[in-house]
């Protein structure tokens, strides 16, 4: 009994520190979005580990000492220890779904069409990301610019991304930079993110979308503000030309 109520003890022991546990790799990532998602991993791997050595460790303890019966008894009913390790589990549910929801319900993670209506007046970037087959078309609201293939987009702004389809159903997908949104024919799935690392991205279509699927590729280039509203600026002038 005395080494039921220790591991009892340390479980909950582990999962009430967890909940004070910062990830230490919460740095050098390229985006909000990104941060966000690879830090609750973190958090959460941080908290499976010590859990998964202590259930392993009684398994092979118990493996090793019982290894010799030849006689095994019923195990008897014992309900304290029933109720502390339901207690246990509940406790590590809260504390993973606790996580969890603060990462989630982010309005880096989680976008909607409320946030870009609050944000019309700000110096946010708005972009509509219409998935074609088998291109990219990117429509940079109020600025009567259009591309497809590379979205251009300014460092340290906040970004909303409008991603939509054509025709049917795409997925954008930018993996470095934690970005991923279904793309769906007369729907409009949200995606807000501020990029902090000036570079080139890789974009895929993360949707199986027919025979073109694998050459649906595309480029997210990050640049300096000025050197985005130098953009712009050529690409206004090269379209009216």
């Amino acid at each position: 009994m005395k080494l039921k109520r220790t591991a009892v003890v340390t479980l909950l022991g582990v999962a009430g520190l967890a909940l004070f546990a910062d990830p230490v790799l919460a740095q050098g990532y390229d985006s909000t979005t990104e941060e966000l998602i690879r830090s609750l991993n973190t958090q959460l791997l941080y908290m499976a580990i010590p859990i998964t050595l202590l259930v392993e460790g009684i398994l092979i303890y118990t493996v090793w000492k019982f290894r010799n019966n030849d006689d095994p008894k019923p195990t008897k009913e014992n309900r304290r220890l029933e109720i502390s390790w339901t207690i246990a589990t509940a406790v590590v549910l809260l504390v993973v779904g606790y996580a969890s929801y603060g990462v989630m319900a982010n309005e880096y993670v989680t976008g909607s069409e409320s946030q870009v209506d609050d944000a019309v007046n700000d110096d946010a970037v708005h972009v509509e990301v219409v998935g074609v087959k088998y291109l990219w078309e990117f429509n940079y609201e109020g600025e009567n610019v259009s591309t497809t293939g590379t979205l251009v987009l300014p460092s340290d702004t906040d970004v909303f991304l409008n991603v939509t389809s054509d025709d049917w159903i795409h997925a954008l997908h930018v993996p470095e930079l934690g970005l991923k949104q279904d793309a769906m024919p007369g729907q409009h799935n949200v995606i807000k993110t501020q990029i902090t690392e000036e570079d080139t991205y890789q974009l895929y279509c993360a949707e199986y979308c027919g025979v073109g699927h694998s050459q649906m590729l595309g480029e997210v280039e990050v640049v300096s503000q000025q050197e985005y509203q130098d953009w712009l600026d050529d690409q206004r002038n090269s379209s009216s030309a």
